[in-house]
């Protein structure tokens, strides 16, 4: 063999360990990456699935959310936020227990500081009607209307007047006291006296009634009469507050009046005697005080002395003023 053919082998064998080598520090190498060598198409086996990723934890879990420079030396504790990796399947978390706990109060204290006293007493006094009108004949009078209550949700001592006057003095005017007894959420029973006075002879009554807010909080009243001498009336009123905004209502209102007898030295008749229906426009600058216009439709069967047993009709235009004290 010549030298020539002995040499090539020989240095060939001599540069393997170098080689292999400088593979290993390729490998080692940071930030290089080498393509695998690809397996024969005759000894390729498929790869197994892998497995699917674990949500990440929330990275605020367990985190002190406390500011820095947050003086605790008055024994607050710093806020962490919940593991959220534990939470029930609601996601909800309970608040913390309050670290101040309200001390022993009284009943009257409690009363005091919540305003919560079904039997405390109070009052009010309503001003509905005191207006001036004008009938289509040319006449004016002066009416009103007012009632104010004292006592608890559960009993009141009411007081209730309505009248008019004209030229020729008070035409007609009543007053009653009246009792109250809350027998559900909207409606009172009320029992009590009522008088008669003015235009004609006084006429004392005994009062039986119910009040209250009917369905759609239509304000209602219905009241029945006992007098001397067999004497019986009833009396039915019924309004609505129509709110075109928080401060202009228009107010629609009706009321009946039914007699037993005949009274002509009070004008009064038999059967239904008069019946009242109007429409007041009110603005309300606040709730204690809103003045009002409208117009209001009266029918009397008159029957008074001297005068035909006739039915009348009577339009007037009002203006007046609602005041809550």
């Amino acid at each position: 063999m010549s030298a020539r053919k002995l040499v090539i082998p020989l240095l060939g064998m001599s540069l393997w360990p170098l080689a292999a080598m400088a593979g290993q520090a390729t490998d080692a190498m940071p930030g290089m990456l080498m393509p695998a060598a690809t397996p024969p198409t005759h000894h390729r086996v498929a790869k197994p699935a892998k497995p699917a990723a674990k949500p990440d934890a929330d990275p605020h879990a367990g985190m002190d959310m406390s500011m820095p420079g947050m003086d605790h030396s008055d024994g607050a504790q710093p806020m962490v936020m919940p593991d959220t990796s534990v939470l029930p399947p609601n996601s909800h978390v309970a608040p913390a227990a309050p670290q101040l706990q309200m001390p022993e109060m009284s009943a009257a204290h409690m009363v005091d500081v919540m305003q919560m006293d079904d039997t405390g007493r109070r009052g009010m006094l309503l001003l509905d009607r005191l207006e001036r009108s004008r009938s289509t004949g040319g006449d004016y009078a002066t009416s009103w209307e007012a009632e104010g209550w004292w006592g608890s949700d559960t009993n009141r001592l009411w007081l209730k007047t309505e009248g008019e006057r004209r030229r020729e003095g008070t035409q007609d005017g009543r007053a009653e006291v009246l009792w109250g007894h809350a027998t559900s959420t909207f409606w009172d029973w009320q029992l009590g006296v009522r008088q008669d006075f003015a235009h004609g002879p006084s006429r004392p009554w005994a009062a039986l009634g119910v009040q209250g807010l009917a369905p759609y909080w239509f304000a209602s009243q219905a009241t029945f009469y006992i007098g001397p001498n067999g004497r019986t009336a009833a009396r039915f009123e019924g309004s609505y507050d129509l709110l075109f905004t928080q401060r202009l209502i228009l107010t629609p209102k009706l009321e009946l009046n039914f007699y037993r007898k005949n009274d002509p030295r009070r004008d009064i008749s038999s059967g239904l005697s008069d019946a009242q229906a109007g429409l007041r426009l009110r603005y309300e600058f606040s709730r204690r005080l809103a003045p009002y216009v409208g117009v209001n439709w009266a029918y009397r069967h008159s029957n008074g002395v001297g005068m035909e047993n006739q039915p009348t009709r009577e339009t007037t235009w009002v203006a007046g003023v609602r005041i809550w004290l």
